[in-house]
């Protein structure tokens, strides 16, 4: 059953803007959703809108959404999952949005997900692939790899969570909104040390020339005003130049952009004559594997990698049988 008909929806303070975009932005921040998830449901209202000549969403309902959708699985061929994001951002509009009752929600088809084994790298392929990255990129994907950090949560690491003594790093705001506590591999204390000294020097040529603070998350800026311009909410992976917050307008100093590992990985990929489709994530699902074939349990590995329900961890399991849980082919037992 979905979400929106579950319970009575709490009261919304009225919409400020007038165009339709802006109020689908304007909820969206109300409701401290994440910048990706703004982008991804301005993406699809606004393709849905445009699908339908600029018809107003208000004007149309159940009809018109299954069109689109069957335009986009039959025309565009997305997969089950954009299927499904798509079919999120319109129901979120018409729900949150122009506030008005789904009594065919229910009636909506749902393509079933594709249950898939992730890629994992073997030890060998990781280090050969580490081998042919330098600087603080190389220092990303290790730490990645090392910790089992989603890429998002590697780049936005904070001075303060980064833990030394107890060898140990804090994640902040995971997925879901959780904070969870993983290891701080020891090979990675020096490097991490001098990446922090780049980044501290980075961070004094910003107080010096007068430049904003980092962003914080919430209302941290209005609780602690001078906490963004302080060393310990400084990035650990600062980005080289500066950039426009694309919520307050205001240009300040952000992390790393997401794009440079991808592209570092893929080149290193391709020189490490590795077959395999390998991506960030891709550091993160070795990570567990590795963990789970040293011996370690499933519940530490759950707990690191901050799944909420231990079942999503269980894929991992299913990457360690392959091959019919180690059953030996009748081939070989000639």
């Amino acid at each position: 059953m979905s979400r929106y008909n579950k319970k009575a929806k709490p009261r919304r303070p009225p919409l400020q803007s007038t165009r339709l975009l802006d109020q689908l932005r304007e909820r969206i921040r109300y409701l401290h959703y994440s910048i990706n998830t703004e982008k991804t449901y301005v993406y699809w209202v606004r393709m849905f809108v445009r699908w339908h000549k600029l018809c107003h969403p208000a004007q149309m309902g159940k009809a018109e959404v299954e069109l689109f959708l069957m335009w986009l699985a039959n025309e565009r061929g997305v997969s089950p999952s954009t299927h499904r994001q798509a079919l999120s951002a319109i129901l979120f509009l018409y729900k949150e949005v122009l506030d008005i009752e789904l009594p065919w929600l229910d009636e909506i088809g749902r393509p079933k997900a594709r249950e898939r084994l992730p890629t994992v790298l073997s030890r060998d392929e990781i280090g050969r692939i580490l081998a042919l990255m330098d600087g603080e990129i190389a220092l990303l994907a290790k730490l990645l790899y090392g910790t089992g950090m989603r890429l998002t949560e590697g780049l936005r690491l904070r001075v303060k969570d980064v833990d030394f003594d107890h060898r140990s790093i804090v994640v902040r705001e995971g997925k879901g909104g959780k904070d969870r506590v993983v290891m701080l591999p020891q090979v990675l204390d020096g490097p991490i040390r001098e990446q922090l000294a780049r980044a501290r020097a980075i961070w004094s040529a910003d107080r010096t020339a007068g430049r904003p603070g980092v962003w914080l998350p919430d209302a941290l800026t209005r609780k602690y005003p001078r906490a963004a311009q302080s060393w310990t909410w400084h990035w650990v992976f600062p980005s080289p130049t500066l950039s426009v917050d694309p919520r307050s307008g205001v240009q300040r100093r952000h992390h790393l952009y997401k794009e440079r590992l991808q592209r570092a990985i893929k080149k290193a990929v391709a020189s490490a004559g590795v077959s395999k489709p390998v991506s960030a994530h891709t550091l993160r699902h070795s990570f567990a594997t590795h963990l789970l074939q040293s011996g370690y349990d499933i519940r530490t590995v759950q707990e690191l990698l901050g799944h909420s329900d231990v079942s999503t961890t269980m894929i991992y399991t299913h990457v360690l049988n392959v091959g019919g849980r180690g059953a030996q082919s009748p081939l070989d037992a000639r």
